[in-house]
């Protein structure tokens, strides 16, 4: 007779069961199981098995009888998850047992023979490796989503003047379309990483078993080809207790966060009535339950919240892994919540920022007028007197001392007649005004990368290109 818990559940139900002369408590159970968070894996724990089954087929571990009844077993199980009918069950700790012993119940003994010459160890990684390899897939569309956001809101301000700012003080002027076009930039080298990492990712686990690999003729090489992997983990103890390939993804997904950030930052700094350069959708914001004025950013505020979550999750998989030794350690169970909720967040947000840039409505007034208190084109008179041959550091201290001067009397610098500027180098002639209006600096900078509104056009029509690839 099966030895029976206090909850009357047998030893001899567990796969591992006969090492051990008495159960394992509850509350170790709870503490221990894995399946209520990793059976969202199911759809690439049932793909991996049957790429399994069918390598065993091939390679005669498993008759061919074996291999229709696991398929015929898998179709009944995808339908009984679909539709909800299928009970996960706590005292199977995770999705593969729940999984197979569904399927024993199913089919019989062929259900028994799936787990021929794989390991728990070597079948979670596979499927954190596939699951990770869909979800990059999805990020990437979710990026390109979000660039074609960015810039069809930079086409529509591609001559839009804005104050670009060093320290949150006015420096040169930019245009509107160009400094949304940095964020393009950002989002595109994610997209990089992102790629980057999915190589890495590719790599099959399986077939390294428990951590030393098989006694059973495998061919890993068959199960990696079906399942659409690049190559296999060379190194058994490697390829179960790597984590690498995740703490990299969230490295990647803590960096697109930071851009994301960066963004929110701006959208709260612009939509301040203080500062008032843009409105945000109404569908983004919240009103305040005191206050009947309040429109409040709460969408790009929350974003900047939610990047500390991505760095905590990067953080805790690093604390993870840092003193783990070869090679599978129950630790490693810990890696699956983190990176779950970082995809989740990162889905998540790139959604709602791809949507929201679109709704941006921009207001060029006030973006115009803070233009004019802040002295933009002192550069640009500055390069105008070295153009003329005054040494750049003497230019530098002609223009100080006339924006001195504009403080002084709280004007411009367009503001300053011919005679005034002279005072401060006799090179000023009248041709000056052109390089003083905030048109004439934009257009000044007429080069790749730079603001010109011509530029920011042809930069427009590369990324554009770049999405198409």
């Amino acid at each position: 007779m099966p030895i029976m818990t206090e909850q009357t559940h047998p030893i001899t139900d567990k796969t591992w069961s006969g090492r051990f002369s008495e159960p394992v408590s509850d509350l170790v159970k709870r503490y221990t199981a894995s399946v209520f968070f990793d059976n969202r894996m199911w759809q690439q724990d049932i793909r991996g098995s049957l790429a399994h089954a069918h390598m065993l087929s091939q390679q005669g571990i498993i008759t061919t009888d074996d291999l229709a009844a696991i398929e015929r077993g898998m179709t009944l199980i995808r339908q009984e998850i679909d539709s909800n009918q299928f009970q996960w069950n706590l005292d199977d700790e995770d999705v593969h047992l729940n999984i197979e012993k569904r399927l024993t119940a199913l089919i019989g003994d062929a259900g028994k023979r799936l787990h021929t010459g794989r390991s728990r160890n070597d079948q979670v990684a596979t499927d954190i490796r596939l699951w990770l390899r869909d979800i990059i897939d999805d990020i990437d569309g979710l990026l390109r989503a979000l660039q074609k956001s960015l810039l069809t809101l930079a086409e529509s301000h591609s001559e839009t003047p804005l104050p670009g700012f060093t320290h949150l003080q006015v420096a040169q002027p930019v245009t509107f379309g160009h400094h949304l076009l940095a964020y393009f930039e950002m989002f595109q080298r994610d997209r990089e990483r992102f790629t980057d990492c999915r190589r890495r990712v590719n790599r099959l686990p399986l077939g390294a078993a428990a951590l030393a690999g098989t006694t059973f003729p495998i061919s890993r090489e068959t199960v990696a080809q079906e399942l659409g992997f690049e190559g296999i983990c060379e190194n058994s103890l490697d390829a179960v207790s790597d984590r690498d390939f995740a703490i990299e993804f969230c490295a990647s997904a803590s960096l697109v966060m930071t851009h994301i950030s960066r963004l929110s930052e701006e959208l709260v700094l612009w939509m301040s009535p203080r500062v008032g350069f843009i409105d945000l959708p109404d569908r983004f914001c919240t009103g305040s339950s005191i206050m009947p004025q309040k429109k409040n950013p709460d969408v790009p505020e929350l974003a900047r919240g939610k990047t500390g979550r991505v760095y905590g999750h990067l953080m805790a998989l690093l604390t993870l892994m840092k003193a783990q030794p070869l090679a599978y350690n129950k630790d490693n169970q810990e890696d699956k919540e983190p990176l779950f909720d970082t995809a989740d967040t990162l889905i998540d947000t790139l959604r709602i920022f791809a949507d929201m840039i679109p709704g941006i409505r921009v207001k060029s007034e006030a973006m115009a007028a803070a233009l004019r208190q802040g002295y933009a084109t002192a550069t640009d008179l500055a390069d105008y007197l070295v153009k003329k041959g005054l040494p750049f550091r003497d230019a530098h201290e002609a223009v100080a001392r006339a924006v001195r001067t504009c403080e002084s009397r709280s004007c411009d610098l367009e503001a300053l007649t011919l005679d005034e500027l002279r005072s401060f180098s006799p090179l000023v002639d009248v041709d000056v005004f052109e390089v003083l209006t905030i048109a004439g600096s934009l257009a000044a900078r007429n080069h790749r990368g730079g603001t010109s509104p011509a530029q920011v056009r042809a930069a427009i029509a590369r990324a554009q290109a770049t999405l198409m690839q």
